[in-house]
């Protein structure tokens, strides 16, 4: 990287982390995703129950790969029944998941199709942590709502083969500068709309990683 640029990237991830702590959701920042890893394992104990949303960011890091390791117990939706899944996660130790955006202001801008992975995100698990690349973070939460509609939302609609028009066109249909604007698809996956702006209760870490992960 540039070392111009990479000035710019770290006084961007200076002011997130700073925001993010104003905001009481505290975050560590590692240059690599092997790193994440390791950050991730700090932040569990052997034996913990726990278990994860639908994530790309997850499995490139390899923090999947830690909770299939056999030291934890993973209520892996991939295995079991997912209903069952998300049932027990909200009783589990330890809940992971990547964010859709996070601002510059200290928030996590996160979008769901079926809910399980916000509902989890805001209540439940005692504890959550969020793993995301330095490609997530955006100025404010206009550009988290662009962000979802032009990139991350159509990039999971070809992952998963949902035909939607956002996985035919690039965008989404309705790019209309609103938040729950979109496509009347029986597949959408833009549904529920989680902005997550201070943090009362001890729950929520945040590892940022100094790489370009998932959508």
């Amino acid at each position: 990287m540039d070392q111009h640029v990479k000035a710019v990237r770290e006084a961007q991830v200076e002011r997130t982390l700073k925001a993010l702590a104003k905001n009481r959701i505290p975050a560590v920042f590692v240059p690599t995703r092997q790193e994440a890893v390791e950050a991730v394992r700090s932040l569990m104990k052997p034996g913990d129950v726990v278990s994860c949303g639908g994530s790309v960011t997850l499995a490139e890091t390899g923090v999947r790969d830690l909770l299939k390791s056999g030291d934890y117990q993973f209520l892996d939706r991939e295995t079991m029944d997912p209903q069952e899944a998300y049932r027990k996660t909200f009783s589990a130790d330890v809940f992971l998941t990547s964010s859709n955006a996070i601002t510059e202001e200290g928030e996590l801008y996160n979008v769901d199709g079926n809910g399980n992975r916000v509902a989890a995100l805001i209540f439940g698990p005692q504890r959550v942590i969020v793993v995301a690349g330095v490609n997530k973070i955006v100025r404010n939460l206009d550009e988290a709502i662009a962000r979802v509609k032009c990139l991350a939302a159509p990039a999971n609609g070809i992952r998963l083969d949902t035909h939607t028009p956002c996985s035919r066109m690039g965008r989404c249909a309705v790019c209309d500068g609103s938040m729950t604007s979109g496509c009347a698809s029986e597949k959408r996956m833009c549904c529920q709309y989680v902005v997550t702006g201070y943090q009362r209760t001890d729950r929520i870490r945040v590892v940022l990683v100094g790489e370009e992960l998932g959508y």
